[in-house]
């Protein structure tokens, strides 16, 4: 079942991508981004919830693969024209833009910190793997915490 939900979430990312690439302009770009970011919590859900079920890490690879390339994506999906001024609702901050250096920085701590949980899934360390998603869920909260609106 978890593999249906997995492949369910990947599937609307790329829809929210074709969206975008269809040339939806700036609206386009924020609902991609807004799905992705919904889908990007659908897999840290998932994968908290295997962790307080005890369940084996590497019952989260895919889970944990998918988290990592989205963490890598993140700042990719904030172009030039897609925040406050788009008049299009967001909740990012114009500080993204206008503290570009920073939020590259804080995307690519989550990306790293994502990275080293999906190479941790594989194994059998559960422990090392809760605290790793802790690490993550820290990062993802800090990036939240400067650059998006409440």
């Amino acid at each position: 079942m978890r593999k249906w939900i997995t492949a369910a979430v990947l599937g609307l990312l790329c829809v929210g991508g074709a969206a975008n690439a269809q040339g939806d302009g700036p609206e386009g770009v924020i609902q991609g981004r807004q799905a992705a970011m919904l889908l990007s919590g659908v897999a840290m859900g998932s994968i908290k919830a295997s962790i307080d079920a005890g369940q084996d890490p590497a019952t989260q690879r895919f889970n944990t693969r998918a988290l990592a390339r989205w963490a890598h994506a993140v700042p990719g999906v904030f172009p030039a024209g897609t925040g406050p001024e788009a008049g299009v609702p967001t909740k990012a901050k114009a500080e993204v833009w206008s503290d570009r250096a920073g939020f590259e920085a804080s995307a690519a701590r989550y990306a790293a910190a994502a990275d080293r949980l999906a190479e941790l899934a594989p194994g059998e360390d559960a422990d090392a793997f809760a605290a790793q998603w802790t690490v993550v869920r820290q990062s993802c909260n800090a990036c939240h915490t400067a650059y998006k609106a409440d």
